[in-house]
């Protein structure tokens, strides 16, 4: 396991919050545009995301709607850009304007989408208002970005092979795996795995309902992950007396990601943390991600980042915040050309070397 917790963070010493430092950054909004992007990784998996592209000053700004839900992209595409978003803000204010407009032309399919569209207009208009002032995200937090570590997450199919994973060593030799293991993993497979020494993960998705990755909370196959892969972390658990007994003696290794919207679900936690997922678009906007950062700094739990299938500049947006945040944990950011069916002949390898492009909140892919 690596990843350790970062540094202390100003707040913690007394100092300015890191969402202050953004705050009140000015904003000026003349409009907006939507752009859908489209990638189909699997039969069974068709992503959608909607890129929001907000205008002022001569500058533009970007961020990407990973919502899972085809049908909300297109809804939210078809309306157009609706919204009463033009005026002076700073970044603060603007967030809460786009809270109170609310921005589905209609509910979605699952409310958490909502966090996941707040997320992608805040990003825009921090893009834009660094861009307004000629300044980069790592110059106004004060941090240097620096190489960011990641993994490849992967799901092996049903039945389970190692293609999935082999097809991406071929391309990348040195690549390090966050796994999806399934009831359906025998000892042969397993035993693979620990031949190849590649799983610094392994995510068991116990703590999702009603999606097309939902896994039962299996004892038998937690134990054999848990005794196969002793030095991986073990995301997201589900709970219940006989995963528990199982998981016993093994919690400093257990991080959470789905249940995990801001500071509060980390303090709601049975067992304090070494380490969590975080995913800037799960927390639901600018201000939530950075106090989650803040608290974490504080109270020495550490932090590696999460990606959902980015396909746009959302991508870039999480690798630098991991350059910044947590560039040396096993964060699941990686390019998206990891993510297709067939990757290309050169994947590129970890640690992606530092690369803030210009003014603002971006990063290329």
């Amino acid at each position: 396991m690596s990843g350790e917790p970062p540094g202390t963070s100003e707040q913690a010493r007394g100092g300015t919050s890191t969402w202050a430092r953004l705050a009140e950054l000015p904003l000026t909004v003349q409009g907006y545009e939507l752009e859908g992007l489209e990638q189909e990784f699997s039969s069974e998996f068709q992503r959608k995301t909607t890129v929001i592209r907000l205008r002022g000053a001569g500058e533009e700004g970007v961020g990407e709607d990973v919502t899972y839900t085809p049908a909300d992209h297109e809804r939210l595409q078809g309306a157009g850009p609706t919204l009463a978003l033009a005026g002076n803000f700073t970044v603060g204010s603007f967030a809460a304007h786009v809270r109170a407009l609310g921005t589905f032309p209609s509910p979605p399919e699952r409310p958490e989408f909502q966090l996941y569209r707040d997320w992608a207009f805040d990003a825009a208009a921090l893009d834009l208002a660094l861009r307004q002032a000629g300044a980069s995200l790592h110059e106004v937090l004060g941090r240097e970005p620096r190489g960011v570590r990641f993994v490849a997450s992967l799901r092996l199919g049903e039945p389970p092979t190692l293609d999935p994973l082999r097809r991406r060593l071929e391309r990348a030799p040195n690549a390090r795996f966050k796994l999806d293991p399934t009831p359906s993993w025998n000892d042969w497979l397993v035993e693979q795995l620990v031949a190849l020494g590649v799983v610094d993960s392994v995510d068991l998705k116990g703590q999702y309902e009603g999606t097309i990755v939902d896994n039962p909370g299996d004892p038998g196959l937690y134990e054999r992950v848990i005794e196969a892969f002793p030095h991986a972390w073990i995301e997201d658990p589900k709970l219940t007396p006989d995963t528990e007994a199982v998981l016993r003696g093994h919690w400093e290794r257990v991080t959470w990601d789905a249940p995990i919207h801001g500071v509060a679900d980390i303090e709601a936690l049975a067992v304090k943390p070494r380490m969590i997922n975080i995913k800037p678009s799960r927390l639901g906007g600018l201000r939530s991600l950075l106090d989650t950062y803040d608290h974490c700094a504080a109270h020495g739990i550490g932090c590696y980042g999460g990606g959902q299938s980015e396909l746009g500049p959302g991508r870039g947006q999480i690798q630098y915040l991991a350059s910044l945040f947590h560039p040396d944990a096993p964060n699941d950011v990686a390019p998206s050309d990891y993510n297709l069916p067939q990757p290309p002949p050169h994947l590129p390898p970890s640690p992606l070397p530092p690369a803030p492009d210009g003014p603002g909140f971006r990063w290329p892919t």
